[in-house]
């Protein structure tokens, strides 16, 4: 049940059991073995064949038959936008959250942290932190507002979804597709990290223009799991989002019945210690769009609803450059996390599973130790190493929900990183 590699966005094929998948027709008068035939459309049925995505599934029974939904009330920090509360311009840091009192899996210990853009219109994402240390037992949950980007910084995680099944672990991320049902398994009995909901375009490979044909993250690196069922006849609770809020309803049986799939929409994981980074051998260096993983573009080319970006380990050669990343105000909005080790910028200020927000047009960039660091240095080849940070970066104001504004693991004093500079010295 161990995940496979298809490359990113091919059509695949898999059955759990010989003969489940039918050959010829998605939809045959008789599935074999009397199985319901399910398509599965993550994209418009006229979207253009080159970014049109959907996968037939062959299961036991349909989807379609389930109980009424009812309101879900037993998470209310987990939300979706419009975010109405206001937004200060403040640049904003989070140490990593403590675990909730009690016992609490993937699903209810999700908090949603900040977020933009308008689920009903398909537009912006959330941002969501969660500390596990319960397995999803007979529940699974799924949302119809966006596929979910899950960044785990503590712990394993095993992820049974419709599809199969996917195990993760820190430095590797998974994607579960908009409307796919799942459930969290925790082999280390905890686990915490980091979710991107993306509600608008899906999420892809950047284009790699004049880098050519290799680069980046790979295509063959990404792995989609091979097909597992459950034929389990018992009550499963089934947690739906759905234009923001949580919704429940019952099954009779598990929902992980599905014996066969085809297709290219489907869950995936990725580890990102495969990334091939690119960077200058003379001097300067790139802006930081070099390092996307993946993008979900907007209707306005080169400006993403979210980019995924890591800082991996790399060697920097540049000569006569500033190495760490220069002081900026920029048009896009900035989420950052840390998976692993230390961030080259903030050293010893930002810890793994903390959080820091720099918003569109406010001024940011390394603390002073790192920049005096920086500064006198011998710029001999420097390989960075131990290290894994990342970057929701998108085109919205990124607007922090005041739950996360009043943790007290939220950092009043955040701007004294940018404190102590000296005046430069003009000459007379």
């Amino acid at each position: 049940m161990r995940a496979y590699n298809p490359g990113f966005g091919n059509h695949v094929s898999t059955e759990a059991i010989a003969g489940a998948l039918p050959l010829g027709r998605n939809s045959p008068q008789k599935v074999p073995f009397g199985l319901y035939a399910e398509q599965l459309s993550g994209t418009a049925f006229t979207a253009p064949r080159s970014e049109n995505r959907r996968s037939w599934l062959y299961r036991i029974r349909p989807a379609a038959s389930h109980r009424p939904f009812s309101v879900y009330d037993r998470n209310a920090h987990f939300n979706a936008g419009p975010f109405a509360n206001p937004t200060p311009p403040n640049r904003l840091r989070w140490d990593p959250l403590k675990p909730a009192d009690g016992s609490s899996d993937f699903l209810d210990s999700l908090v949603t942290i900040a977020g933009n853009g308008d689920v009903q219109a398909g537009t912006g994402i959330g941002i969501h932190l969660f500390s596990a240390n319960r397995d999803m037992e007979h529940r699974a949950f799924s949302s119809s507002d966006g596929e979910m980007l899950i960044v785990p910084a503590f712990g394993r995680m095993v992820i049974r979804t419709e599809l199969g099944v996917i195990e993760i672990e820190p430095q590797q991320i998974a994607v579960i597709p908009r409307g796919v049902r799942f459930s969290v398994f925790l082999p280390d009995g905890l686990a915490s990290g980091y979710v991107c909901e993306n509600h608008g375009a899906l999420l892809r490979l950047p284009d790699l223009g004049p880098i050519g044909s290799n680069g980046l993250a790979n295509p063959r690196d990404f792995e989609t799991p091979v097909a597992a069922f459950e034929d389990i006849d018992a009550p499963f609770e089934i947690v739906q989002k759905f234009s923001g809020r949580l919704w429940t309803t019952t099954l009779d049986h598990s929902p992980f019945d599905v014996l066969a799939w085809h297709g290219n929409l489907a869950p995936y994981r990725y580890d990102l210690r495969r990334y091939n980074s690119i960077n200058t051998v003379s001097y300067d260096h790139p802006d930081p769009s070099i390092f996307t993983v993946l993008t979900s573009p907007s209707d306005t080319p080169g400006t993403a609803n979210i980019d995924f970006v890591i800082f991996p380990p790399r060697w920097m050669v540049a000569d006569d450059t500033f190495r760490p990343p220069w002081f900026h105000r920029n048009i896009m909005s900035e989420f950052m996390g840390l998976i692993h080790g230390a961030y080259d910028a903030k050293e010893g200020g930002f810890l793994p599973g903390g959080a820091s927000l720099h918003n569109c047009m406010n001024g940011h960039g390394p603390d002073k130790a790192s920049y005096e660091k920086a500064i006198a240095a011998d710029l001999k080849p420097l390989k960075i190493e131990e290290t894994m940070a990342f970057m929701f970066e998108s085109r919205f104001v990124i607007c922090p929900t005041a739950y996360a504004l009043g943790l007290p693991e939220c950092k009043s004093d955040y701007d004294e990183v940018w404190s102590g500079f000296t005046k430069a010295e003009l000459p007379r």
